[in-house]
């Protein structure tokens, strides 16, 4: 849970639009609903071993995943953006570089990281296990941008704004959100696609993503 406002901690507690949403769907399906914490790269390996049931953590709908894992529809379309030093903005006013100034931040094994590897392969990358990591760094100028999902990066430059940081409203790409499921668990999935189809017809999903993301149209 290190990707706000999607899922994080706030005061010891796991909160953000996809807690808000496995505590609905436990409700919607009459379920207990346990949190357990993965490290990124091991979210699919411990769903297909059966210790979780669900990711709902932020994940990314691609072709490779969906070998692997059932994607429920999609809830929230997103992208790929770069948090930077406010001082460097003007870098990027006349559109995103091929080779951007300094090393590029990513968190290991996500969408953000597999970006960089491929469309800025001349750039040096560093890896950072999350979001607060790859800003301590970028304040301290050891990394010149941070590159990870939309929500995330105004959600990190809101926070940090007063410190300097500003997102770059540039969306490097165009990705869908969803939850993933066990192939061996249809059940499931149909259950989550009914609850989330309910509620985007009634409000009630836009009703929690506004709740992090206010200006979610």
């Amino acid at each position: 849970p290190n990707l706000p406002p999607l899922a994080f901690k706030q005061n010891g507690k796991i909160v953000g639009i996809e807690a808000d949403f496995a505590r609905q769907l436990g409700k919607e399906l009459g379920r207990e609903v346990k949190f357990v914490e993965v490290d990124w790269e091991n979210q699919i390996p411990d769903l297909l071993d059966d210790k979780t049931d669900i990711i709902m953590s932020g994940m990314t709908v691609t072709k490779t995943r969906q070998f692997r894992v059932n994607f429920c529809v999609p809830y929230l379309r997103s992208g790929q953006m770069a948090l930077v030093r406010r001082d460097d903005l003007n870098n990027y006013a006349l559109g995103f570089p091929m080779t951007p100034n300094g090393v590029i931040g990513v968190e290991k094994a996500t969408t953000g990281d597999f970006l960089v590897q491929q469309e800025f392969s001349l750039s040096k990358r560093k890896e950072f296990s999350s979001g607060e990591q790859a800003v301590k760094a970028l304040k301290k100028k050891q990394i010149g941008l941070f590159i990870s999902d939309a929500p995330t990066i105004w959600w990190l430059a809101s926070e940090n704004e007063a410190d300097g940081l500003a997102a770059v409203p540039i969306q490097l790409t165009d990705e869908l959100l969803a939850w993933a499921v066990n192939k061996s668990d249809p059940e499931l999935l149909s259950a989550a696609n009914m609850a989330l189809g309910k509620w985007q017809q009634d409000g009630t999903a836009t009703q929690l993503i506004k709740r992090w993301l206010p200006n979610f149209q």
